[in-house]
């Protein structure tokens, strides 16, 4: 690999974070900020094209506005109805969520659905989730019911299996007391971290649930859900996908995936209605 391109993917990912945390707070609140025409307008009812919602949810320390400043768009130029929910939040912690425990956001996620398809009256949802947005929705699949009530998930970089960092984290028993740390503090963070409690009852017995189609959506260039094969499922209904399987030109990284990037996006709105798929490639970063 050229050395330029070494420096500039974590100086990207370092500016993305920047520019993620900089936004004005007054950003931040979703549900009254996000626009009224398809983004969390409960008024909104699907189409005979697009027949589910949509739920965004994102990752950790995103929130339901930021995270999707540019797919909600996306998706919503297409007849969707989409919504984006805050969750895990922590006392006295502001603007940046996810960082509760991991159950306890599913449990918020079963709500805001069961709020959607009220409001839509749509039978079924679809689920859209960036890194842990795209790993928790899982538990409400599997053990609170959610199976019964989404169509699809498709994850952005989730980490399915754990983050290990770019391999920080297995530095951690290096340094005793800074797991227990952790958990004490942002137990979200210690929930994914590879071997984690939560993690291993979300995987145990398999990484599906039936009746519901997969999608994972990765880059080999994720500096985050390390390494970057940990993101993929195995099931009978899964479709894992690697970006530059797609466009070999995509440097896109942990953040990017979610944020900005057009060729993923095209990937999620294949999934969302794989009846009108069309092939993805560098050029759907023009689409």
């Amino acid at each position: 690999m050229l050395p330029w391109k070494r420096v500039l993917r974590p100086l990207a990912a370092l500016l993305l974070t920047a520019a993620v945390a900089a936004v004005p707070a007054a950003t931040a609140n979703a549900a009254d900020s996000a626009p009224s025409t398809g983004w969390n307008d409960f008024s909104c009812k699907p189409s005979a094209d697009h027949p589910r919602p949509v739920v965004l949810v994102h990752g950790t320390l995103g929130n339901s506005v930021d995270n999707w400043l540019s797919l909600a768009p996306y998706l919503e130029a297409r007849g969707y109805c989409v919504f984006s929910l805050d969750y895990g939040q922590l006392s006295g912690v502001p603007l940046f969520y996810g960082l509760g425990p991991i159950d306890k956001s599913a449990e918020q996620l079963s709500a805001f659905v069961d709020k959607v398809l009220s409001a839509t009256g749509a039978a079924k949802a679809d689920l859209v989730g960036h890194s842990q947005g795209g790993m928790m929705p899982r538990y409400y699949l599997k053990f609170l019911g959610g199976a019964a009530k989404v169509n699809a998930l498709v994850g952005l970089a989730p980490d399915n299996h754990g983050a290990t960092l770019s391999g920080l984290t297995n530095l951690l028993p290096y340094f005793p007391g800074a797991q227990d740390l952790i958990k004490a503090t942002t137990p979200g963070l210690a929930d994914q971290i590879p071997g984690s409690g939560f993690l291993t009852k979300l995987n145990a017995g398999g990484d599906t649930v039936p009746g519901v189609h997969y999608t994972v959506i990765a880059t080999k260039y994720d500096e985050v859900a390390t390494p970057w094969q940990s993101q993929y499922l195995s099931g009978s209904d899964v479709h894992n996908v690697l970006l530059q399987d797609l466009c070999p030109l995509d440097l896109t990284e942990h953040v990017a995936i979610g944020l900005f990037d057009r060729i993923a996006f095209h990937e999620v709105a294949n999934a969302l209605d794989p009846a009108h798929a069309s092939a993805t490639s560098c050029a759907s970063a023009f689409s």
